[in-house]
């Protein structure tokens, strides 16, 4: 348009050029003296500016000559906010320019027309650099545009690096093949090793994503499975996010072209995840679990494409006719629309014909010749269990990880592959029968693959059907580890996985009353135990209706193993409930506990209620703290003075120095003050003169800065409350007794031992 516009003015002036001539002919004069005549006119044309308008352009070359002539004195008088205006012009003239040299030139104007371009204005030049690869071939792109690139690649502008990164990927269409793979892949590689700037890094992900989506080098494979690695490891989040939105989807849809999604790239990251876990004898490297897994689940999309795009009804999928609409909840929401399966397979109308071929034959067809679909059923499958039963069952990071990478596997293959194919797989670890078996407790039910089956395969579904398998897979369990006195990590990561989600919390009451009724001690005691771990966020109606009737059936019982395993959770209802008269049902139920002559002599009742004054107290009502939580700890301390077992005084000591630690940071009023927290600590100071003199020395301090504290709020006002921690006079001596606190803070068990030695 412009090059058009401009030889329409250039006509216009030919003609008048012409019309001018005929009228000097008719004057009949001399040239000398016309041109005499004529330099009385003032006219430059001595001047670079004089000498382009004194000649007009009259070609389309001469116009692009002038162009090549005028921009680079044009650029910097205009203004940076509006220097975008010039991008078509210069892009044009670049396009039309005979002189290489001149083109080099404009564009080396381009890329640095604005100093730090912003988002909109990066937009504006790319538009334009690919407008111009598209007009003038991949040659010229790699002979004129890329050594832009190259130039800036270290500029000390983000912005300017930036540019750089995303013309990478923009102009990757364009470019000769051969330097796509070789030389925009190394300048991206380099740019992602070495540059700070997370946003540049990021487009940097996002640029290597397209230049897979266009490289058709095989030999490349490895190169690109270390940048993938490299760039899942990288310190920022939105650079982790563009590798799953964008480079493992490309990537993934390369490794298929090649066929060596699964044979090749999944494997590499399972025995990753394999060496990591022979590795973790001193301790697992969990966030390199994280980065392999996280991976491996941005590759479920693919693989199920895989699975559908190679099936024995493949060839059979029409699109005319009456075809359902998929389900919205069908698959899990996607990272990106890179990972939505219909757009991996074309269309959500294909898609929708592959699923109802896909159930039919796994229904009623069976799998024989389907090897994408065998392999994920006899290798993958099992090699993900196995991987499971490795892990802590105590990090509740690793078994969320595995529970979600599950859940999103089971969601996207469907509910009949769910049940028929994960569900074998699972049989084979669980046996039928394992729950009449003892022997089972002490081992695959006390490992991660009973929390990650449990929350990451039988949640996938929300059929009534699906809830009881999930109910009674859990109550096989508690009553299984219960009878055989295993430990119950893996109950409670179960039940710590789904309490998180306010939708099971009634499922999990229904567990825990099989527990509570059941004929078993052991069995009550671990319904006792897991209530502590699904009261935190469960709704004061919820805990009203169910809980607190179920934790005072379980007191109702003979056994006093049983009601101490009550005490965490009435705790944890102290300091998590609001509603008076439930909070006066538990007080009462502590109150016996610490009132009734039957458990005077029960050591670890006693020591249960320490724990759980020093855990809850901090966070409960100031009020249940100051006329419930400080006196009985008196009267505890008071009593232990009087201990004849020198272990269970130990024991005692142990647990009231922890809970006086925490308890020491309340505010505290000056009346409980004087009557209980103060005679409290000389009750447990008389004991550590005996057990540690050196943490005597500790708890004389706090006594000595407490008694200072109360004199002076008495002389200065009689009302009022204070911080133990926070009241300590003068900086030094709060530093001193925070950083020697924090010394004493130790586990029970720890501060026992240092008890033991001063026997």
């Amino acid at each position: 348009e412009v090059v058009q516009e401009l030889e329409y003015q250039i006509s216009l002036l030919n003609n008048e050029k012409q019309s001018l001539a005929e009228q000097i002919k008719k004057l009949k004069l001399s040239p000398a003296f016309l041109q005499a005549l004529l330099s009385f006119c003032r006219m430059c044309s001595d001047s670079r500016l004089g000498a382009e308008v004194s000649r007009i352009a009259d070609s389309e070359e001469s116009v692009m000559l002038m162009l090549g002539r005028c921009l680079p004195h044009i650029v910097p008088n205009v203004l940076l906010a509006k220097r975008e205006e010039l991008i078509p012009l210069i892009l044009c003239t670049a396009c039309l320019h005979p002189e290489p040299k001149e083109r080099d030139q404009l564009l080396h104007i381009l890329f640095n027309l604005i100093k730090r371009p912003d988002d909109e204005q990066r937009q504006m030049i790319l538009t334009g650099c690919v407008a111009f690869a598209r007009h003038v071939g991949p040659t010229r792109v790699e002979a004129e545009l890329l050594p832009q690139c190259w130039e800036q690649i270290n500029h000390k502008y983000p912005e300017r690096r930036l540019l750089v990164a995303e013309s990478c990927g923009a102009l990757a269409p364009y470019l000769p093949k051969e330097i796509r793979s070789s030389l925009v892949l190394s300048m991206l590689q380099q740019m992602l090793a070495e540059d700070k700037a997370d946003m540049v890094r990021e487009a940097v992900v996002k640029s290597l994503g397209i230049i897979m989506g266009y490289i058709d080098d095989p030999d490349k494979y490895s190169q690109g499975f270390e940048l993938m690695l490299l760039s899942l490891g990288d310190p920022s989040e939105r650079v982790v996010s563009a590798v799953h939105q964008v480079f493992i989807p490309a990537f993934a849809a390369w490794t298929t072209e090649l066929g060596t999604l699964h044979t090749s790239l999944i494997p590499s990251l399972l025995a990753r995840i394999e060496k990591l876990l022979n590795q973790g004898e001193h301790g697992l490297d969990e966030h390199k679990l994280h980065v392999f897994l996280s991976a491996l689940q941005s590759l479920i999309p693919p693989l199920f494409a895989v699975v559908l795009q190679n099936a024995p009804f493949t060839s059979r999928a029409k699109l005319h006719g009456d075809i359902p609409a998929i389900e919205v909840t069908r698959f899990p929401r996607p990272a990106s629309p890179l990972q939505d399966v219909a757009t991996i397979i074309g269309s959500r109308e294909m898609l929708s014909a592959l699923l109802l071929l896909y159930d039919h034959q796994l229904e009623h067809e069976g799998t024989t010749g389907w090897d994408s679909l065998l392999w994920v059923v006899n290798q993958l499958l099992p090699q993900l269990i196995e991987i499971v039963g490795r892990i802590n069952v105590t990090s509740s990071t690793c078994v969320h990880e595995f529970s979600r990478f599950f859940w999103r596997f089971c969601r996207t293959f469907g509910k009949i592959f769910t049940n028929t194919k994960v569900g074998a797989c699972y049989n084979v670890v669980f046996p039928k029968g394992y729950h009449n078996d003892a022997s089972a407790g002490n081992g695959i039910l006390t490992k991660a693959t009973v929390p990650i089956y449990a929350t990451g395969v039988l949640t996938c579904y929300n059929q009534e059907e699906d809830r009881k398998l999930l109910v009674g897979f859990l109550e096989d369990v508690m009553t299984t580890l219960s009878l055989s006195h295993a430990p119950l990590d893996s109950l409670k990561a179960s039940f710590v996985e789904l309490g998180a989600n306010p939708v099971y919390h009634e499922l999990l009451l229904t567990v825990l009353w099989y527990g509570v009724v059941h004929t078993s001690a052991l069995v009550r005691c671990t319904a006792a135990r897991m209530f502590e771990l699904v009261l935190r966020g469960m709704s004061e109606a919820l805990v009203d209706r169910r809980a607190a009737p179920a934790l005072i059936t379980l007191c109702s019982g003979p056994e006093f193993s049983v009601r101490i395993s009550t005490i965490p959770a009435f705790g944890t209802i102290m300091e998590t409930v609001t509603q008076k008269e439930l909070l006066e049902r538990v007080k009462m139920q502590l109150a016996s506990f610490l009132e009734d002559p039957q458990y005077q002599d029960q050591h670890s009742l006693h020591m249960e209620i320490i724990r759980t004054f020093g855990r809850v107290g901090p966070n409960a009502e100031p009020r249940f703290r100051d006329e419930f939580v400080l006196p009985h700890l008196h009267k505890l301390a008071l009593a232990n003075n009087s201990q004849a077992t020198e272990s269970k005084r130990i024991d005692i000591a142990t647990q009231l120095f922890e809970a006086y630690s925490a308890l020491s940071c309340c505010f505290i009023s000056e009346e409980v003050m004087v009557n209980h927290f103060l005679p409290g600590l000389r009750c447990l100071r008389a004991d550590m003169e005996q057990l540690s003199p050196e943490h005597e020395v500790i708890l004389s301090s706090m006594i000595k800065e407490c008694e200072i504290k109360v004199e002076n709020r008495g002389m200065s006002d009689a009302q009022g409350s204070m911080s133990i921690a926070s009241s300590l006079v003068g900086e030094d001596a709060k530093t001193k007794f925070l950083s020697k606190m924090g010394q004493l803070t130790t586990s029970g068990a720890m501060l026992a031992n240092v008890f033991q030695r001063k026997k």
